[in-house]
């Protein structure tokens, strides 16, 4: 079987798959977020733009999910395709058949593969194996449509992101690995405050504070939340408790404790602060409800962007000759 290359970091596309943001060009990341936001013009107005059409998608899930799901399926039918989900479950590959032979298989069947799972090695054996495109729907490590999502929102509240400022506190999970990669590569600045121990991936920071050296945007890692509060122009937030750490709730919600999102803690931010959130959100626990619920929330803008994200993503991947004309 002919097999194309992992992943491009150098030339001016997107490359065969969608694993993280650091890898993709910073040409091709702004052409995804103009197409974005051209796909969301249409299916506002409702305008048609089937520029997938007999394309089949297959969702491949470890972990349960609600907006990954379901944007990527109802992007896929809005864009006259098709979308097919394959719990891991139903599957072979939970009676021990080979993420290579599964892989073979299935790219003789579909157009790509949505893939959401544990371990980010997993994701990458996928893309080496298939002939078609893999695209990260989340790992432990990554969540690179989130990211690219809350881009998207950010620029449609700030108009801008260059020197636009992101502090990100709590646990430093996959959401904040994939958005020191964002802001590393839209020259912005990005502020996490986590405890020991729960801090971001220390590759990937320092990967990050590599391209933060061509595009002058600032990664700055502490402990402390309100400093990293501070005159931020966007405050984000996420779970506590990961797929995968229920056992270490207890410990958790202790250690987390301080570095809740509430006003206080907002109060640090600029009176005009985005307060952010990937959802599903526990109010009491990460965030407030008084603030998850306040007038400087998005989390909803966010969840609505993904739908338009993933179809710019499709698009760019299946349809590279017809994305322009979207």
């Amino acid at each position: 079987m002919v097999r194309r290359p992992h992943r491009s970091t150098s030339g001016a596309g997107l490359g065969k798959d969608f694993l993280e943001l650091l890898s993709i060009p910073i040409a091709e990341l702004t052409g995804l977020l103009r197409l974005a936001a051209q796909l969301k013009v249409k299916q506002r107005r409702g305008v048609p733009h089937p520029l997938l059409q007999g394309r089949m998608l297959g969702l491949l899930f470890q972990k349960p999910s609600t907006r990954t799901r379901v944007s990527f399926e109802a992007g896929m039918n809005q864009l006259g395709g098709q979308a097919m989900v394959l719990p891991m479950g139903d599957i072979q590959l939970s009676r021990g058949e080979s993420i290579a032979d599964t892989a073979h298989v299935l790219s003789r069947y579909l157009d790509a593969i949505v893939l959401r799972t544990f371990d980010h090695a997993i994701a990458e054996e996928w893309a080496r194996e298939a002939t078609i495109p893999i695209i990260n729907g989340l790992t432990d490590l990554n969540h690179p449509c989130q990211a690219l999502s809350d881009l998207l929102t950010i620029q449609e509240k700030k108009r801008r992101l260059k020197g636009v400022k992101i502090a990100y506190v709590g646990d430093g999970n996959n959401v904040t690995n994939s958005l020191i990669e964002a802001a590393a590569k839209m020259g912005m600045r990005i502020a996490v405050g986590c405890p020991p121990g729960y801090q971001p991936d220390r590759d990937i920071v320092d990967r990050a504070r590599v391209e933060a050296q061509e595009t002058g945007a600032v990664i700055e890692i502490g402990a402390d939340p309100f400093v990293a509060v501070k005159d931020a122009d966007v405050v984000y937030t996420d779970v506590w408790i990961s797929m995968g750490r229920e056992r270490e709730q207890a410990r958790r919600l202790k250690t987390l404790a301080p570095y809740q999102l509430n006003a206080r803690l907002l109060k640090r931010a600029k009176p005009e602060a985005l307060v952010m959130h990937c959802l599903p959100a526990h109010r009491g626990e990460e965030i407030s409800a008084e603030v998850l619920d306040g007038p400087q929330s998005v989390v909803l803008d966010q969840a609505e962007n993904r739908l338009h994200m993933q179809k710019a993503i499709l698009v760019r991947l299946l349809g590279k000759k017809t994305a322009h004309q979207a």
